[in-house]
């Protein structure tokens, strides 16, 4: 396995070929000190295996902070923090770099009031805020930041830092002529244009030679009007010969979400993405390439290697959904890997200013997602009680509580009302593009079959049941059923058939090829369905009441999609609210426009949300046992949310009072003498 062997960046010798991309979290303090969260977060992942992880971008100076709780390094103050974190990571035979970064024109003024500055006047798109041009004496002030950071670095133990030069940032602003209008020695040609990094590359060389440099860059802006091939491939020989050790390469920029997406990418791209535009950029220089672009599984990262556009593979939101990556690619646990479904839920959390958290590990950012309470069947039980546990329902709540429960040295069983299991995965999994979401449920789903989990289906729960099964603790998972339609339809011409939008991604058919017809709720739901009937050339409005469409979908995701749809045809209609339906019309108001008449077509469609399935809590409660709601039975949301309930409440029957438990069952044990090394957990 190629990603398995190890190699050298400069003078350091690496343990295999994944380096943990830089990825922010928000976890640090308000005034950027790094926190005992930072420190667990970093380290289990120090601990699953990478060689080397790049801690997330830290600024150079405290006006051009990018988060509310982002790492910093722009005084001494910080150094303390930095090198307890830098020794967790240590602690586990792994590098640790720092990424440098200065947002320059993509600073946001409704982020603690940074001024964006950059190259020339400029507009930045995602905010409309003006940008201000640097004049050279500040530049100067700049690289003179970026100098005494890295100082601090190497006094804090970091064995390297990252030059961020990359994704829309001041560098890149600079490095592009379509930003970079510039007259004097930092515009113009190419050489002028290269200045501005390679100067602060020299002095940070000069200032801290025994501290090793990589650049990051983005191997194409993916613009019309970006820089060629030919100018990134001078960049990266340029950096080369100025010095650094190695060269991380990305694309696109963050200045827009147009751009945005080739950083971040939505769960369209292809995995590997970012290979065949670093393949020529590798092919020009003789130091180390890695790179990064929708890394999901390891065989994603083989093919990127043995394709000879890498030396390494920058693994980034892989980490997020599964710190244990590297472990279970290599072997060390006997584990599927949670990938990552490019939701890119994490990212739109940090546009947010909220902390990271992710959909496939609802314990990120917390003591839960070590791997004792990740992987417990691995481990020995804890010292309490093994309790009897049933769970109602088999969606993906449900495994997720039965899984975790297992693991802990329960007794679970499952029970399904319905003939399959699965619950609202097979909505999910049908819109194009979503395929990559069954990892969701296949994750769960194989660990409870490697447990021997009994799971019955066509089981209506009922009071004799109960009492015959005698459950300690019951977990309903019973999910959510649609919402009934939100106005009366009983005028609508009754050749045009109602349905829910639940209806058509279980059987597409049900809508013939061509139709037109109006969907109603224009939410993540809505437009899916719409993208789903655009596969099928059908004529589509979406209706929606607010001022936006697809709420609650990540921005990069978000607009692509909407930019699929508008391409295709389909109007989405927002600030739309229906008055009334005549016949084979609706009658709407759009925005202050007056009421109008639109066509329904062959068949109105609602996607206005579920409602709780709780048809299970009375008998439950009628019995007197202990017990939880998980999932959309609780409060309808989405899988971050019954995910959390799940695993926390799967934790939860650890602690029930010593009188309900019941005899304890075999408990799993780790399976191999690498998992026991790398949990500490005892055979």
């Amino acid at each position: 396995m190629l990603l398995q062997t190890p190699a050298a960046i400069g003078a350091l010798r690496l343990k295999n070929r994944v380096v943990m991309a830089p990825m922010g979290t928000n976890y640090s303090t308000s005034d950027g000190l790094s926190t005992a969260r930072d420190k667990a977060y970093y380290a289990e992942r120090a601990r699953g295996g990478v060689a080397m992880i790049m801690t997330e971008a830290m600024v150079v100076t405290e006006q051009a902070r990018p988060h509310l709780n982002s790492l910093c390094c722009y005084h001494d103050r910080f150094i303390p923090g930095l090198a307890s974190l830098v020794e967790s990571i240590k602690e586990h035979d792994c590098h640790v770099f720092a990424q440098l970064n200065h947002r320059g024109g993509l600073l946001r003024r409704s982020v603690l009031n940074m001024e964006p500055v950059g190259p020339s006047p400029w507009i930045n798109p995602n905010t409309g805020d003006a940008v201000r041009a640097l004049a050279v004496p500040e530049i100067h002030e700049i690289q003179r930041l970026f100098v005494a950071a890295a100082r601090r670095l190497a006094l804090a133990g970091y064995d390297g830092v990252e030059i961020h030069a990359a994704n829309g940032y001041l560098f890149q602003q600079f490095f592009t002529r379509r930003i970079n209008q510039r007259t004097d020695e930092y515009g113009g040609s190419i050489q002028n244009r290269m200045r501005f990094l390679l100067e602060t590359l020299d002095r940070v060389k000069q200032a801290v030679p025994d501290l090793c440099l990589v650049v990051r860059l983005s191997a194409s802006e993916f613009a019309p009007d970006g820089y060629t091939e030919e100018e990134i491939v001078s960049l990266a020989q340029a950096v080369e010969r100025a010095g650094v050790a190695a060269i991380d390469l990305s694309g696109g920029s963050n200045e827009s979400p147009q751009l945005s997406k080739y950083c971040i990418q939505p769960p369209s791209f292809p995995r590997g993405c970012m290979a065949p535009y670093a393949k020529p950029i590798k092919d020009a220089v003789s130091i180390p390439v890695m790179v990064a672009g929708r890394i999901v599984e390891p065989q994603d990262a083989e093919a990127v290697l043995a394709s000879g556009s890498a030396d390494f593979i920058s693994v980034g939101r892989a980490l997020y959904a599964d710190p244990h990556w590297c472990l279970k690619a290599f072997g060390a646990v006997k584990s599927p890997i949670r990938q990552c479904i490019a939701c890119n839920v994490c990212f739109e959390r940090l546009t947010l200013e909220k902390d990271v958290v992710c959909v496939q590990n609802p314990m990120l950012g917390t003591e839960f997602e070590a791997l004792e309470y990740a992987e417990p069947r691995f481990f020995a039980a804890p010292h309490t009680p093994r309790r009897r546990v049933l769970v109602l329902g088999a969606g993906v709540a449900g495994v997720e509580a039965a899984r975790v429960a297992r693991g802990r040295g329960h007794e679970v069983e499952v029970w399904e009302k319905s003939d399959r299991t699965g619950g609202q995965i097979h909505l999910a999994v049908a819109a194009p593009d979503k395929t990559e979401v069954q990892p969701v449920w296949d994750y769960r789903w194989s660990e409870l079959a490697a447990m021997g989990v009994p799971v019955r289906t066509g089981v209506d729960a009922d009071a004799a049941r109960l009492r015959a099964f005698a459950p300690d603790y019951v977990v309903i998972a019973t999910g959510a059923v649609p919402r009934s339609a939100p106005l009366d339809t009983s005028k609508l011409d009754a050749r045009i058939p109602v349905l829910h939008a639940w209806d058509v991604f279980r059987n597409p058919s049900i809508i013939a090829p061509g139709a037109a017809l109006t969907i109603v709720g224009g939410g993540m739901v809505g437009v899916e369905l719409a993208d789903l009937l655009r596969e099928k050339r059908c004529d589509v409005q979406v209706l929606e009441m607010l001022p936006t469409a697809a709420n609650g979908m990540a921005r990069n995701n978000k607009f692509e999609l909407l930019e699929r749809l508008a391409a295709a045809g389909t109007r989405v209609l927002t600030d739309c609210r229906i008055d009334g339906i005549e016949g084979a019309h609706l009658r709407v108001r759009i925005g202050t426009a007056e009421p109008k008449l639109l066509p329904v077509g062959t068949a109105l469609v609602f996607a206005t949300g579920p409602r709780p399935d709780r048809n299970a809590l009375g008998l439950v409660e009628a019995s007197g046992i202990p017990h939880a709601l998980v999932g959309d039975c609780n409060v309808p949301g989405d899988f971050l949310s019954g995910l959390r309930d799940a695993w926390m409440v799967g934790l939860v029957i650890d602690t029930l009072p010593a009188g309900q438990s019941s005899e304890a069952p075999d408990v799993p044990r780790p399976t191999t003498a690498a998992a026991r090394k790398v949990s500490g957990a005892t055979a």
